[in-house]
């Protein structure tokens, strides 16, 4: 097989985390599919460490790649422009919104930070192709960048069983995310309380390796794992997703609801960003941007069995044309390799240095 080829063009991945969830879910599934295209992926962790000379340390592999793809790595500005030096080709793989700083506080705006706008639009500037996961995203890197293509975060829709499992005749509601990101629960925490004195099963289930202190609200708590988080998902009754609308949550990629609609669930989201390209209201789930809509869109969706399953199945159908992994990883891995093969002036030069 190509893969098994020592002598097949090597593209490197660049990887400050290589087990976080972007890199897992974005990249990670695109190395089988560019080994069957003939080349030989691999990945390469760049520690935090003295700025350049972690570059030097690996000059020889980098410079000799076909390609060397930048997974969101946080390069400093020096050391993007001297990769550029060594290497073929490049390209550069973002799915947050890496310019800006994350707010301090929900609802509070965030801060600029000159250095983070510098380093991002040098990463865009040496790469010969930017991977965006979203349209928000690549509207950022556009000015800076040669070419740009967005490729949402897939999910592994083969994990996620089409038929819906029997349900408790609970009501659950199901978050899940990382432990940072509980704060978004505050936009909805008063709409869930006032739920919960109607609905005296209403349970919210958070899967995660933590939960808000709440104590109006029976909350659930289920440790992630990657093993466990499908069936958390699909015995759940409806996923919530609520953002702020800032600049920080608009480079969101809406993965959450996607695993939701991956599990035929019903959703209820912020109206921000790539949610609102996710969600159509009243066909796959309902947007909502104040309490009193949170409110009201899951009182219905908890009244309503029928409805909800309705919108469970067009959410699935939503997973199954743009999101499942089977998709779009061989599109990530074809739109990699059409960048690492050889470009005709590119061969010409070379066979003439030989």
């Amino acid at each position: 097989m190509d893969c098994e080829r020592a002598d097949a063009p090597e593209v490197v991945f660049l990887a400050n985390k290589p087990d976080a969830p972007s890199f897992r879910h974005r990249l990670q599934p695109a190395l089988p599919e560019l080994a069957a295209r003939g080349f030989r992926p691999s990945v390469e962790v760049l520690p935090s460490g003295v700025v350049l000379l972690r570059l030097l340390e690996r000059r020889r592999r980098l410079s000799s790649a076909a390609a060397v793809v930048l997974a969101k790595t946080k390069l400093h500005p020096p050391e993007a422009r001297l990769l550029r030096r060594w290497c073929r080709r490049v390209v550069y793989d973002f799915d947050d919104a890496v310019y800006t700083v994350r707010p301090r506080r929900v609802g509070h705006r965030p801060a600029q930070s000159p250095l983070r706008q510098w380093r991002f639009a040098t990463l865009c500037g040496i790469a010969d192709l930017v991977l965006a996961c979203n349209e928000t995203l690549a509207a950022r890197a556009r000015p800076h960048a040669k070419r740009v293509e967005v490729v949402p975060t897939p999910v592994d829709l083969e994990r996620y069983p089409k038929d819906p499992p029997s349900r408790s005749p609970a009501r659950t509601l199901v978050w899940i995310g990382m432990p940072e990101n509980l704060r978004y629960l505050e936009l909805v925490h008063s709409a869930l309380a006032r739920l919960a004195g109607e609905f005296r099963d209403l349970t919210l289930r958070i899967i995660s390796s933590a939960a808000p202190p709440w104590t109006d609200v029976p909350i659930e708590l289920v440790p992630w794992s990657e093993a466990g988080e499908v069936d958390a998902l699909r015995t759940a009754d409806i996923g919530i997703m609520p953002l702020s609308d800032d600049h920080w949550s608009n480079g969101k990629c809406s993965f959450k609801l996607v695993q939701y609609m991956a599990a035929s669930l019903p959703c209820v989201a912020s109206r921000v960003a790539m949610n609102c390209e996710v969600v159509t209201p009243g066909r796959n789930g309902y947007l909502a941007a104040t309490a009193v809509e949170w409110e009201n869109h899951l009182r219905a969706l908890l009244t309503e069995d029928d409805r909800g399953r309705s919108l469970g199945r067009a959410g699935r159908q939503l997973v199954e044309q743009r999101f499942d992994r089977r998709l779009v990883a061989p599109h990530t891995a074809e739109l990699i390799a059409a960048v690492a093969r050889p470009q005709p002036q590119q061969e010409l030069t070379l066979n003439h240095q030989s």
